[in-house]
């Protein structure tokens, strides 16, 4: 799967930091965001196929803006929500949102996100 990741975070030096780790791992980093608004202008306009959002966006809960993210891109991306903080801390929170799942920043890179998504596609379902 060709993938194009939109990173949504309030702190530019992480933005920056991911940006290129994620590249070296070959995903394509096609923009980032550092607050909602912005994101919402940028999924549309970027269609990115993920996009990896900061669980706290300053002022801004970036759960919320995971829903907002999906329900407003024609491209319907993955939400991947991130986070400083361990699992643990949000995974209620993530179980009850929009989100595919979550993954600390700790542990960014692109592998750790394919093997989210992979972990995902190959779920089993209630046929």
């Amino acid at each position: 799967m060709d993938m194009r990741c939109l990173i949504v975070d309030d702190n530019d030096r992480f933005l920056e930091t991911a940006r290129g780790v994620l590249e070296r791992d070959g995903i394509d980093v096609v923009g980032v965001a550092s607050d909602g608004q912005e994101a919402l202008e940028k999924i549309g306009e970027l269609r990115p196929s993920v996009a990896l959002v900061d669980v706290c966006l300053g002022e801004e809960c970036g759960v919320e803006l995971a829903g907002l993210l999906i329900d407003e891109s024609p491209a319907k991306p993955i939400v991947i929500l991130i986070s400083t903080y361990p699992a643990d801390d949000f995974a209620d929170i993530v179980a009850g949102s929009a989100a595919l799942g979550f993954l600390p920043k700790s542990e960014l890179s692109g592998p750790a996100i394919r093997k989210l998504i992979g972990e995902i596609d190959r779920a089993p379902t209630d046929s």
